[in-house]
């Protein structure tokens, strides 16, 4: 006669591997939330940052070529007299104008300079100086490189904080503990822009140096991510 005794002891073991991998599936089981903080920090505007240009129209490029190239190099020589201001050419344009018939009557060319300096007040005085025969296209302040990325170091550390302290008050609201699966973070920042008078009203205006007011941009970092609550 056979013995079943074996194979009925056998059984509950059986069941017992069965059993294992579907526990394990459900321990292993999450919830995740989409989560986001965000934080700002002020960075002073201590970089300053204006284009000057020169610009001019006739019937000949060759004498257009001639009056704007005089202009810019009569800015560069009173530019190279700030030490603090560093300068750069800038582009270069010359296109047609047309009038009727659609017929070429005459030539426009523009030629540009880039002025920056972390010392405001002697690219302010430089900017009425090379008023009276540049125009200013714009002038911009703004943040250093080393300025700005320090705001965004300390507008990070407080997003991630800010992330952190609402993924503890979920987690608490569900009584379990998170973990944090992803994260991303973003940075922006702009300077407030500054009005610039016509190009006309500049042409006319005498040596006094032009206003600014340097201010502060405000540099925000933004942390999303994903936190898993254990089921």
């Amino acid at each position: 006669m056979t013995s079943f005794r074996p194979l009925l002891k056998a059984i509950p073991l059986l069941a017992l591997l069965c059993a294992t991998p579907a526990t394990a599936a459900t321990a292993g089981h999450v919830t995740t939330i989409d989560l986001a903080a965000e934080a700002s920090r002020p960075a002073a505007n201590d970089l300053a940052r204006a284009t000057v240009f020169a610009e001019a129209s006739g019937a000949a490029p060759g004498d257009l070529a001639r009056r704007v190239n005089s202009l810019i190099a009569d800015g560069l020589k009173t530019a190279r007299g700030y030490s603090s201001i560093k300068t750069q050419s800038g582009g270069t344009h010359t296109y047609p104008v047309y009038g009727k018939g659609n017929r070429i009557e005459g030539w426009r060319m523009r030629s540009e300079l880039t002025l920056e300096s972390a010392d405001s007040a002697a690219l302010s005085e430089l900017l009425g100086k090379l008023q009276g025969s540049l125009g200013v296209a714009n002038l911009a302040m703004l943040p250093a490189p080393e300025t700005r990325k320090k705001a965004e170091n300390e507008a990070m550390i407080d997003a991630l904080g800010a992330f952190k302290a609402r993924a503890k008050v979920i987690a608490d609201a569900f009584g379990k503990p998170y973990r944090i699966s992803h994260l991303t973070i973003s940075s922006s920042g702009r300077p407030p822009p500054m009005p610039i008078m016509r190009a006309a009203a500049l042409a006319s205006a005498d040596a006094a140096p032009m206003p600014v007011e340097p201010g502060d941009t405000l540099i925000s970092a933004t942390v999303s991510g994903k936190i898993e609550l254990p089921e």
